[in-house]
């Protein structure tokens, strides 16, 4: 047991899955004396994250007092979606596909880097994570990553941790996950 301990905070910090203070996202100083939408709207990776947030109606929540854990998928990750798909989730007859979508990227409380590891030792490799839209993600460590699978089977990785929030923290993924459909 106090072998795993070790490798998941030696995989944490390997890993930069745990950080002392905010990195930079999309070219921005992401400051956590900042909102998620407030730190969200300056990096130039999560431009298309934004424009669907506002298209949501979830700009009023996610600047709410939270907490939040956000897995923010970065534009290369709405790139990967099929083509036509983000600007077919933007149109306003889509809007509660898109809320479910993006809320499925939302937890409630803040799940800092640590803890995450944490659930995931303590259930023996794997943890599923409810979200706020009632999806289910799996997480688990995979080649010194911390990898989510969705319910459609999509695994995405965290590529930044631990970008303290206002109200919460985010972690940048490279894919955008989706609910069972």
């Amino acid at each position: 047991m106090k072998t795993l301990f070790l490798t998941v905070a030696a995989l944490a910090l390997s890993t930069g899955f745990a950080l002392a203070e905010n990195p930079m996202v999309g070219g921005a100083a992401m400051l956590d004396s900042k909102n998620i939408i407030e730190n969200a709207v300056n990096s130039a990776d999560h431009t298309t994250l934004v424009a669907a947030v506002k298209a949501a109606g979830l700009v009023e929540t996610l600047s709410g007092a939270g907490p939040f854990t956000v897995f923010a998928p970065t534009n290369e990750a709405f790139a990967k979606l099929p083509a036509g798909t983000v600007e077919t989730l933007l149109k306003p007859e889509n809007k509660a596909m898109l809320v479910k979508i993006l809320t499925c990227h939302v937890v409630a409380g803040k799940a800092d880097a640590a803890t995450v590891l944490g659930m995931i030792q303590a259930d023996g490799g794997k943890h599923v994570i409810d979200t706020v839209g009632g999806c289910k993600i799996t997480a688990e460590t995979k080649d010194g990553k911390v990898m989510l699978t969705d319910e459609m089977g999509n695994v995405s990785t965290v590529t930044i941790a631990d970008v303290m929030q206002s109200n919460g923290v985010i972690h940048v993924v490279d894919t955008v996950m989706l609910p069972k459909m």
